[in-house]
Parts: structure tokens; sequence; C-alpha cells
């Protein structure tokens, strides 16, 4: 399989993503923990259908430790005990900030339940986290990207 378009090797899609990478990079420097931020990565790709990205975050989560039973249970998330509330929080957040365009938006309860658990400057990185992952995806979803090759670490 190819990908309708080689975003990797266009000067204007280059340009965009470098500024998606310098967003990302404040992101990851921030104090959201970074198995939560891989989690979130991980179920809005698996919302959006987007397997590069399943590809580079399932390997890079394990790549920093991240086990096989918790990465195998991201989209079963709330049926598993092996997510920590806080852990919880985030992944509703980003499903519902991934799935706004259903009509739902995100809920009082859902915003209420993550600032129970993370501080304002987390906050603000996983409501960043939960826009860049979902442009990210649609990229990739868009033009095909794909999957399977990622070796962690690749891009960074």
């Amino acid at each position: 399989m190819n990908a309708r378009l080689n975003v990797f090797g266009s000067p204007v899609a280059g340009k965009a993503l470098k500024h998606f990478v310098s967003a990302g990079k404040a992101i990851s420097d921030s104090a959201l923990p970074a198995s939560t931020q891989e989690l979130v990565k991980i179920r809005a790709s698996q919302i959006n259908g987007c397997g590069f990205c399943l590809d580079m975050h399932t390997k890079d989560a394990a790549a920093a430790g991240e086990t096989s039973v918790r990465l195998h249970l991201v989209a079963a998330w709330r049926e598993a005990n092996v997510f920590t509330d806080a852990e919880r929080a985030a992944l509703e957040l980003a499903e519902q900030g991934t799935r706004i365009g259903d009509g739902a938006g995100v809920s009082d309860e859902a915003w209420a339940n993550a600032a129970k658990h993370y501080d304002e400057e987390q906050l603000a990185a996983l409501v960043s986290l939960i826009a860049l992952i979902n442009a990210f995806n649609r990229i990739n979803v868009l033009v095909q990207q794909p999957a399977g090759d990622y070796q962690p670490g690749q891009f960074g």
C-alpha cells in the first residue's frame, strides 16, 4: 500500500508538520505524564482509524515500558482494571474531544472529572494533545499513510 500523498517529501506538508511537531514537543515537555499522553494518542487514533498513529504510539509506549496488557485494553478502558482514575479521566476526555463531530460535545462531567486529577497546566497539555493527535490522525487517514513499518523513536 502506498500513501496518496508523500507528506514527508512535500515542502508544504513538511512546513505544516514541522509546526505540529513543535507543538507536540511543548506537550511532551509538560507535566502531563508521558504514559497518559501515549494512552490518549492511542485511544484517539483507535477512534479515528489511524493505523499509522496506532503503529507509532503503541510501539513508542511499549519501548517506554508500557505493558502489553494495558496497550491491548485501551479500547476497552471502561471495563479494564489496569488504568488509574486519572488515566480514565484523560481517556474519557480524549474520547469526547475526538467525537465532538457526533454532536454531543464534551460534557461538564468529563471536564470536572479530568480537573479532579490534573492541574490547569496539565489540562492545557491534555486539551492540546487531544487536538494535535486528532490533526495528525486526519492527515494520515486522508492520505492513507501505511502502517506497520514504524520503529520506536524514528521521528526523534
